[in-house]
This record gives C-alpha cells, structure tokens and sequence, in this order.
C-alpha cells in the first residue's frame, strides 16, 4: 500500500496566500486544509491530525503584533502537544519569533517567504513528527507487553541500594550519567528510570543501540543529513540528536562508537552544537545524554580505543549496577515479577515456585543477569503443567561442570552454605546465623576463618 501524503492545515486570513500556498504544497505532493480564521483551524485539529501546520500569525483583530495568532498557538498546544506548527507574518521580529517559540512552535517563516526555505522546513517538520510518533508508538506497544508498572524497579538488596540513591539524587538534573554493569543487568532499565524522574519526562527518550550501528551509517543515524548527501540520500533525514531535543538521548554500548567519531560526540556534548551530513548549517539541541557499556572502559582508554575527555563528558554521575548474583533475594521477588506477566501474557494458571525451584533460583551463577532470568522464567511458565513452577521446569545447571564433580569437603559445604544464607539476607549477619542454627559470634569466627 503506498504512503499517504503528508498532510497540511493552513490557516490565513488572506485568500490569494491560501491558494498561493495550496498549490505550491499540491506540487509537492503534500494534501492540505486551507482555513481563513483560527476557530475553523482548532476544530480541524480536534477532528483529526495533521502532519505539520502553516500559520499565519496577523488576523482581523489587528495586522501587526500577531496576538491572534499567538493566542491560536497557545490554544493549540493546550489539547495538542506534539503536532509539529510552523508560524508566518509580514512583520517579523526577532521577539515575536521567540514568543512564538515559547508558545509551542516549532519554526518561523517570514511573509513574503522563500519556496524552497518554505518547503525545506515543511519537510522537516513532517519528517521529525513523524518519526517522533513512531517512537511514542514503540513506547506505548512496549509499556502493552511489559504490563502496567512494568518500570518499577525491584532493588531492596543492599547492593542496590546506592544505586537507588544515585538515582534519586541526579534524576531530576541534566547530569550526563554513565550506567556500567555486566551485559543484561538491567542498564536500560536504570536509563528509562531516570527520564522518568526527571523533568524531561514528557519528552521523547530516544534509545540508540551504538553497536549495531555501522561505521559508514554513523554519522547519518546520529546527526541526519541532507538530500543529496551521499547516492542514497534522496530526502533531508533527521538524526536522533534532534528526535531527542528536549529530552534525553541513551547511548547503549558507548565503549563501541567508532573512534573517528568521538570528537564529533564530544562537540555535542559540550555546545549542543552539530551539522547534518552535508550541510553546513549549524543546529543547536538540547539534549540530555544518558550512556551505558559493559565493557572495561578504563581499558579501552588505555588501548587507545575510547577517548579519555569523552569519558569525562559521559561520566559526570558513574552509577554501576551490580550483576544478579550479587543482589541477594532480589532474585526472587524479580522472579516472582516475571512469573505474573509471563503467566498472563500467555494466559496461563501458574501462580508460583516450589520451594526446591526457588532454592535452585537462588543457587545459579545468573551469568546473564536480569534478561537471562526473564528468560528462564517465560520458558518455565510455557513448560509448567500445573500452577506450582518446579526445578525441572527452569532446566538450570546448578550442579558443578564434570570435572568438578568430587565429594566436597565438610569445610566447602560449610563455607557454601554460609555464603548462600548471607545472600539471602543481603549481608545480615543476624539473620544469617538464625538461619544457620548458630551465634552470630560463631558466624564472624566462621567468616574470619574464611576471609570472608
């Protein structure tokens, strides 16, 4: 099925610009709506969308201060929050083109205008609303899969509890953070808490996957480029520093952009400053970045791989995030999280683990953290029979390899045993020496002896 063709509401009071405007849009493959007075305008917005809406801001009511029009913008933005609206007039000034702009404006077009000034920002504008829609989309289709409260963060371990206060101390500034932590701990997870919490929340948080881009894409992906730029460039494409304008841009796996790269990441960084690919004009975003890597970084930097003063831009605030064995009973209550959505995702009856299942939850190394335990849960909801989740269900290999398989000391069954139980009660020696059958001065002789 072919695209349908973007479609423009036009708003003036003058007939022979409708027209003027009309055609030259029809020419160009746009639809259009052509409206003599604002009223008309807001009650085509409120029946349906548009991809971009054209504005003049000089009416009956006066010619020259653009009160009326203004006061449209702003009703505008008062039921619709995203529809991209580029302003025009015949007295342009540098105010009213601000006030516009704080009104919920996204360019400024001055009377008589340029055909391809016009048509350039059109194009833009179509383009950036559409692709903002389509992330507002995969958001809302992800939040649907995830179940309501899907963001809410399972952390009452001890070892997470400075990244919980990390979190609530720099969510609500424009901090750079870095997130490192081994690969399916949950890094993106901290990223989207942190939009969340922060006062960009109502603007788009756009993710980028830095290792499946190209090195030959890169600069495209990133920055977009203009019509023209290269053989396949054939119209402007807007990058995700400017899909994220006003909200927050999450690097994952940083450690492998492309070191020629770097310093233009860098530039952005520190001036909000880049150019489209093939372009020379400067654009200027705000944008709050958010980046994570699993990789040793210090190394990276040290091979000559990652570059020293880019680290210092990304790292304002290092939050890391410990792997899953480290994070005691969260394993459990994670567990018991992915256990009710999967089980209503794939509406079945199973409501919980046996105990010997949750002991076998608690005993596995989890070397893929977080996503390798949603994982083992959804395929153990698809192979339950029943209600109860047993250990074969989870297929785990909580045993030790072969070659290890020798009668344990009494001492290394000890020293296990008393590892397990600390982990299980976040490092409370009280409540691990109840468990254990023993004095808590017996446990510290214990984990002297142990070095533990």
């Amino acid at each position: 099925m072919p695209a349908r063709p973007p479609r423009v509401f036009i708003a003036d009071d003058q007939h022979d610009v409708l027209e003027s405007l009309r055609l030259l849009l029809k020419g160009e493959g746009y639809a259009t709506d052509t409206f003599p007075r604002t009223d008309t305008l807001l009650g085509a917005l409120r029946a349906r969308p548009a991809d971009v809406v054209l504005m003049d801001l000089n009416y009956t009511r006066d010619t020259t201060s653009g009160e009326e029009g203004l006061d449209a913008l702003a009703k505008i933005r008062s039921f619709d929050a995203t529809t991209p609206v580029v302003v025009m007039t015949a007295w342009g000034s540098i105010e009213l083109a601000v006030e516009a702009m704080r009104r919920g404006a996204q360019d400024f077009i001055e009377k008589p205008w340029n055909n391809d000034r016009l048509l350039s920002v059109l194009r833009m504008q179509v383009a950036l609303g559409q692709a903002l829609n389509r992330t507002r989309a995969l958001e809302a289709q992800n939040r649907e899969l995830t179940g309501a409260g899907g963001d809410e963060l399972i952390a009452e371990s001890a070892a997470m509890r400075p990244v919980l206060e990390t979190i609530e101390s720099v969510a609500p500034t424009d901090a750079n953070v870095l997130i490192t932590g081994e690969s399916g701990s949950g890094k993106g997870h901290i990223a989207r808490l942190i939009h969340a919490a922060s006062p960009r929340r109502e603007h788009s948080l756009v993710t980028v996957n830095i290792g499946s881009l190209q090195e030959t894409v890169f600069e495209s992906e990133m920055f977009g480029h203009v019509k023209g730029a290269f053989t396949d460039a054939k119209n402007d494409r807007v990058g995700r520093f400017e899909l994220a304008d006003g909200g927050t841009l999450f690097l994952d796996e940083i450690a492998n952009i492309p070191v020629p790269q770097q310093a233009r990441l860098l530039r952005v960084l520190e001036d909000g400053q880049f150019e489209r690919l093939g372009s020379s004009r400067t654009q200027q975003v705000d944008v709050r970045v958010l980046a994570a890597t699993n990789a040793d970084i210090d190394g990276e930097i040290a091979a000559g791989k990652f570059r020293g003063d880019l680290l210092y831009r990304l790292n304002t605030i290092h939050i890391r995030l410990p792997p899953l064995r480290e994070r005691g009973d969260d394993i459990v209550r994670l567990a018991q999280r992915f256990l009710a959505r999967h089980a209503q995702r794939y509406r079945k009856n199973v409501v919980t683990f046996t105990e010997p299942a949750l002991s076998a939850l608690r005993r596995y190394s989890w070397p893929g953290n977080v996503r390798e335990l949603s994982h083992v849960i959804e395929r153990a909801v698809l192979m339950a029979r029943g209600a109860q989740i047993g250990p074969a269900d989870l297929s785990l290999d909580t045993a030790p390899a072969a070659a290890d398989r020798r009668p344990m000391t009494l001492e290394a069954i000890e020293e296990e045993a008393i590892r397990a139980a600390l982990g299980r009660h976040d490092g409370n020696v009280v409540a691990a020496a109840d468990e254990l059958g023993m004095s808590r001065s017996a446990l510290y002789r214990r984990l002297e002896k142990m070095e533990l």
